[in-house]
């Protein structure tokens, strides 16, 4: 998995014509680990695959590649449960599955998230380009936006703006937490 996100981000980042120096510079990473992240070498974090598809000018939807194809169908509309792209970040207990069929021209895009028991984002805030909302479908979650921080259950929902650093994760000692989390790209990122 690590390896294909890494071929993904080098893909993306030769596409939009950039040095690996260049989006380290705007990444505030170093020329090094995005090396290592490009050669399945290390596993990015949540926040960093965040700023990174930022940099790229693309959701994090981009980052699941061409997995997830809609049986053919010539407009790219539905997407079988069986076909879901999904980006497994096995280090901090979170996997998403993307829902709607991938493209990089994509703003809307619609996930199912899963949480292991303290499975999280991790304990720094980050920002990215758009806006965010999410329902719980299972479990619940923490969300912290700017300087507050909610413990959502069940049934509860969620927007903000993608700009205003946040991070979630799973409180729970022994139970999963599945929420259904949609992002949107707004404007220039």
């Amino acid at each position: 998995m690590d390896l294909a996100v890494g071929t993904r981000l080098r893909d993306l980042r030769r596409k939009a014509n950039l040095s690996l120096e260049t989006v380290a510079s705007r990444s505030d990473l170093s020329v090094g680990f995005l090396s290592q992240i490009e050669r399945g070498l290390s596993s990015p974090s949540l926040r960093v695959l965040a700023t990174l598809a930022d940099v790229l000018g693309v959701g994090i939807a981009a980052l699941f590649g061409n997995q997830g194809r809609d049986d053919g169908a010539p407009h790219g509309v539905i997407i079988r449960a069986a076909e879901r792209a999904e980006l497994k970040l096995w280090r901090s207990g979170i996997s998403k599955q993307l829902l709607n069929p991938a493209g990089a021209d994509g703003k809307l895009n619609l996930f199912l998230v899963h949480m292991e028991p303290g499975g999280s984002a991790g304990d720094e805030l980050y920002t990215h380009g758009g806006e965010e909302a999410g329902l719980v479908l299972e479990g619940e979650m923490t969300l912290t936006v700017d300087d507050e921080t909610w413990r959502l259950k069940t049934g509860d929902s969620f927007r903000f703006a993608s700009r205003r650093p946040h991070r979630f994760g799973n409180p729970a000692k022994r139970a999963k937490a599945v929420v259904l989390w949609v992002n949107c790209m707004t404007g220039a990122s």
